[in-house]
């Protein structure tokens, strides 16, 4: 997966900490949540269109980190 450590950034100072793509108050979280709920990149180019192919795959890609560092507790049915 790609270097996300370039595009992403944590400052107590924006958005509570909470990583963004530098030089925005974009969260990693929102730009995730966008692509669950079915826009394309290029409808998120639209509103935002200071980001790049790169940034969105930053993202994917610090997510997918994250995810390799947390332990899943099976949820009961």
């Amino acid at each position: 997966s790609m270097e996300w450590q370039h595009k992403i950034h944590s400052d107590p100072e924006i958005m509570l900490g909470k990583p963004v793509i530098k030089g925005t108050r974009l969260t990693v979280e929102f730009i995730m949540e966008q692509l669950a709920g079915g826009w394309t990149e290029d409808e998120i180019f639209e509103s935002y269109p200071g980001l790049t192919h790169e940034d969105i795959l930053a993202c994917c890609s610090f997510v997918a980190d994250a995810l390799k560092n947390i332990k899943i507790f099976p949820i009961p049915a």
